[in-house]
């Protein structure tokens, strides 16, 4: 709008008599107007200097602009994108909410409270946290160092919301019919050293395996820690694989401790990790990874606003 035009408004606004109803539908569309443009803001920034999503070419040119971002045309495959192309924001709508959305899932708000408080329906806010959370997971913590504790936590494995179920329905969630670990339930691995930093994996159904420890652990470890483990026979046979310092302790016997060797900070982790999971009353098997990011991202303490978190989706996402 044309300076001579928003005076002219602003004017005509001024001389009428509004009616509370009226200036709270005036101050909501501004709070949204103005969210919109911080989004896109921070958006455009984050993914500043970001290479092509098609090929990985670093060279691009300006290409117009479409629903109010960017776009750029590679300058090797000549195909065109925008700060969101290749991330899991791609195509979402509502752009004005996001911000508003991405405080409901650092105040671990359900699907069903989120959608009511920023006022969308219910499978786009359930839609948009498995994009967003999706997107900050992608960015993981920094390599382990010094003495690192690993240990698993298991879970029923769920077909929640899921139309087609390949066995009998559970009454209320219910049990394992076999006592102890089997492949009824989906294995969580979580690394954690001194530091409090963490790396969770869900490797599967089942006891984890010597072969799962040394695809996800490798790339985490650096090559002097000492991994500390309870009595589980795979975590030797990994150890020993990669030449890496281990040191069990047999709880089952009950040295649960010895000297500063324990494994309190990653089943403190487990214990947080189950607690904060009981408000959204079982999630299902398939979006678990999604919810021990979410927890791991929170547990860290290391983004505390929505802006944070909506940099860090799309800068992680373009790496």
């Amino acid at each position: 709008m044309d300076p001579a035009g928003f005076a002219g408004l602003f004017q005509a606004l001024t001389q009428e008599q509004l009616t509370d109803q009226q200036v709270a539908s005036l101050e909501a569309w501004l709070v949204a107007l103005s969210s919109r443009g911080n989004c896109l803001g921070i958006v455009e920034q984050a993914a500043r200097a970001c290479p092509c999503p098609h090929c990985g070419c670093g060279r691009r040119h300006r290409c117009g602009q479409a629903n109010g971002l960017q776009r750029y045309r590679c300058m090797a495959c000549t195909r065109s994108y925008n700060a969101l192309t290749g991330t899991p924001l791609a195509r979402l709508r509502h752009r004005d909410k996001w911000l508003p959305y991405l405080q409901c899932l650092i105040d671990s708000r359900t699907v069903r409270d989120a959608a009511r408080r920023v006022d969308v329906a219910r499978s786009t806010s359930f839609r948009w946290r498995h994009r967003f959370i999706a997107g900050v997971r992608r960015e993981r913590p920094a390599q382990l160092a010094g003495m690192v504790e690993v240990d698993e936590t298991y879970l029923l494995e769920s077909q929640k919301g899921s139309r087609t179920l390949n066995r009998p329905a559970r009454q209320r969630g219910g049990k394992a019919a076999r006592r102890g670990v089997s492949h009824e339930l989906d294995c969580i691995l979580v690394a954690r050293d001194r530091a409090r930093v963490t790396h969770e994996f869900v490797t599967g159904r089942g006891p984890v395996s010597a072969r799962q420890l040394a695809r996800h652990l490798l790339p985490v470890l650096r090559c002097d820690v000492l991994l500390i483990s309870d009595g589980a026979k795979a975590y030797g046979t990994f150890a020993h694989a990669a030449n890496i310092t281990h040191e069990a302790l047999n709880v089952r016997a009950g040295v649960r401790a010895r000297g500063a060797m324990h494994l309190n900070n990653v089943n403190g982790w487990h214990s947080r990790f189950k607690t904060w999971l009981r408000r959204f009353n079982g999630v299902a098997s398939c979006y678990l990874a999604n919810y021990t990011g979410w927890q791991r991202v929170l547990d860290a303490a290391r983004l505390a606003l929505p802006a944070q978190w909506l940099w860090v989706g799309v800068a992680g996402s373009h790496r």
